[in-house]
């Protein structure tokens, strides 16, 4: 099996810093929607927590006892922020609308698999996009760095602090849009729409799959 290091292509002694950049640069290279796989995208972001917690940590997870406590509190006592998701793409398919006040309702009851509805906590200092990596999802995104809506998601219910927005417009933001790749949730408990890029109000605020690779490319 390899090692941590190995996945994200760094020293072994590795600093948290150089951890973190590592691992930026292999989520985006393995992530579904810049032509990777979801098992190399899950793969990279194992490895991510290994190498910052150390072996140990995955091996009490492999064998059902994951440290992490999703109520635990930090050290200020405070409980990490919920996140209620449920993916647009579902929406036609059920014949549900966005302007549906029961909608989170609804999903709780329809047995939708995992990757379309449910619940993860967000850590300190993760956005939103990076709690949701860290449960092994691969929501999309393409900048990571607020110059794009690929990562857009529609605020339903709760607060949502963005760091850098360079491309919603105010209107949009005032509407519930909001950019998960560097969102910070203001509130307790939050429920949100992602994968929404296919919405026509974000049509002319999307970048491709693979931007640096199609800029760089010899065609």
């Amino acid at each position: 099996m390899a090692s941590p290091f190995e996945i994200l292509r760094i020293d072994e002694g590795a600093s948290d810093e150089a951890i973190e950049r590592a691992y930026r640069e292999r989520i985006k290279q393995t992530h579904p929607d810049h032509g990777g796989s979801l098992e190399d995208f899950q793969r990279v972001r194992e490895a991510y927590e290994r190498a910052l917690a150390g072996d140990w940590s995955a091996q009490a997870r492999e064998n059902g006892n994951d440290e992490r406590d999703p109520d635990a509190t930090d050290s200020q006592g405070s409980i990490h922020p919920t996140v209620e998701y449920l993916n647009y793409e579902v929406l036609d398919d059920l014949g549900w609308s966005t302007d549906d006040a029961n909608l989170f309702e609804k999903a709780a009851t329809a047995d939708l698999p995992e990757e379309d509805y449910g619940e993860f906590h967000v850590l300190p200092r993760e956005s939103v996009l990076e709690a949701a990596e860290r449960e092994g999802f691969a929501w999309p995104f393409a900048c990571r760095g607020g110059a794009c809506a690929n990562c857009a998601v529609v605020i339903v219910e709760g607060e949502l602090t963005t760091r850098v927005d360079h491309v919603l417009p105010d209107e949009m933001v005032e509407r519930g849009f909001q950019l998960s790749c560097n969102g910070i949730p203001t509130s307790d408990e939050l429920k949100l729409l992602y994968n929404v890029k296919t919405m026509p109000e974000l049509e002319d605020l999307l970048l491709p799959p693979r931007p640096f690779e199609q800029a760089h490319s010899d065609d």
